[in-house]
């Protein structure tokens, strides 16, 4: 397949690149573009090389770093099969298109919670409530990401991300940026991706 790596952001885009790099035997022919962070930017990113590019990809896979709820530890691997905004106040099926749940190429039954904000305890748990959820992981980027392959040719997604951290668990930000920055090889993520 040809298949287009999304990180949103420097870090995870030269995490994947040396990984692939280093990589041999690959199933895949692999194509990485950072996408910028937040909903507009990963959308708007991901529709230009999409529109742009002189040859189509047969999936989108994004990688790099995720936030999970209780029941995750840091590192471990998750291929969540459905996202949806966690951002939107809208009442339910009012406009589906920002409220329904989309579908993922993903081995886990995990739901990625897309919102322009980081999470922290007491918003995952409003989240959980909200929606009738125990265990989820939330990113900033995969939802608008979906809606724009799907918009521009009903590109299948995948999502491959690493827990890094847990903000039930105490985590914030700085375990976040203290996790990523030790954790630099994307081996288990490619792993994954190549299973594909």
């Amino acid at each position: 397949m040809n298949i287009l790596i999304i990180t949103p952001t420097n870090r995870e885009y030269a995490n994947m690149t040396a990984t692939i790099a280093t990589a041999t035997s690959l199933h895949h022919t692999y194509t990485v573009a950072q996408s910028g962070i937040g909903k507009a930017a990963a959308a708007a990113t991901v529709a230009s090389i999409i529109t742009k590019s002189a040859t189509s990809f047969d999936m989108i896979v994004v990688v790099g770093f995720a936030a999970g709820t209780l029941g995750f530890k840091q590192g471990d691997i998750v291929c969540p099969n459905v996202a949806r905004y966690h951002d939107c106040d809208v009442p339910d099926g009012f406009i589906p298109e920002l409220t329904d749940p989309f579908s993922l190429v993903g081995k886990d039954d995990i739901t990625v919670f897309t919102g322009d904000s980081f999470v922290n305890a007491r918003s995952v748990a409003a989240i959980k409530e909200r929606f009738g959820v125990e265990h989820a992981i939330f990113d900033m980027e995969i939802t608008a990401i979906k809606i724009a392959a799907d918009v521009c040719g009903k590109i299948p997604v995948a999502v491959v991300k690493m827990i890094s951290d847990v903000p039930e668990d105490g985590h914030t930000e700085h375990s976040y940026d203290e996790f990523a920055d030790s954790h630099s090889d994307f081996t288990p993520i490619l792993t994954q991706i190549e299973m594909l």
